[in-house]
């Protein structure tokens, strides 16, 4: 068996191994090792088709894996940002809530999120209380029985902004970045509420995070 054809064979695993690869950068890594195998099997045995076609396919898998390798730079630096509202205003509409007033209540489904521009909200289950810059809500959008499990009451006059459950799952799925600091934010309060139900001392609760988790108040 000739070196030509040993090199056409390890081509061909590369690409195989590449169908193998579960996430993106090994597999532009491997993509890339491919091409190069085979611009050289290519030009070894004079199938020029085969080397036009990776030479063509060698920047492109560079390209992506530059860029995820960016992506991985950016989410490493998300959860130390806050979640950009900038960004989130062309979808949010403004509301006004006196004082007194419920937000959500207990048991309401979970339509939207929302975002405290200025005044007080209290968390009446936690005896927490909220102050401007707070996003509440994004929990029950996200859980999968959008059920909210604590209530919410406007301590002072509130400005509030709002992004509905369809739009905030679009924006999940399109920006990265938006979804990303949404997920940061849920784990934190998820941990938060953790330490708060352990602190109180309940047995049951302090064995099984996921029941603990699945009590966070309902943001």
């Amino acid at each position: 068996m000739s070196w030509i054809t040993l090199l056409g064979y390890a081509a061909s695993a590369t690409v195989l191994a590449t169908f193998c690869m579960s996430t993106m950068i090994p597999l532009r890594v491997v993509a890339l090792a491919s091409n190069v195998l085979f611009m050289a099997y290519g030009y070894a045995d004079h199938l020029y088709p085969v080397l036009l076609l990776h030479a063509i396919l060698l920047p492109v898998n560079a390209l992506r894996l530059v860029q995820f390798y960016r992506l991985v730079r950016e989410m490493r630096k998300t959860p130390r940002k806050d979640l950009s509202i900038q960004a989130l205003l062309p979808y949010m509409t403004r509301r006004k809530l006196n004082a007194g007033e419920a937000l959500v209540r207990k048991g309401e489904r979970a339509d939207r999120l929302y975002y405290l521009i200025d005044g007080e909200i209290e968390v009446i289950e936690l005896n927490k209380v909220l102050h401007a810059g707070a996003m509440v809500g994004e929990i029950g959008v996200f859980a999968p029985n959008q059920q909210r499990t604590a209530t919410i009451i406007c301590r002072t006059d509130c400005n509030m902004l709002e992004l509905t459950e369809s739009k905030a799952k679009q924006l999940y799925f399109q920006n990265r970045s938006f979804g990303f600091a949404v997920l940061q934010l849920i784990i934190s309060r998820l941990v938060e509420d953790n330490k708060r139900l352990l602190q109180a001392g309940s047995p049951d609760l302090a064995d099984f995070d996921i029941v603990v988790n699945s009590s966070a108040p309902a943001r």
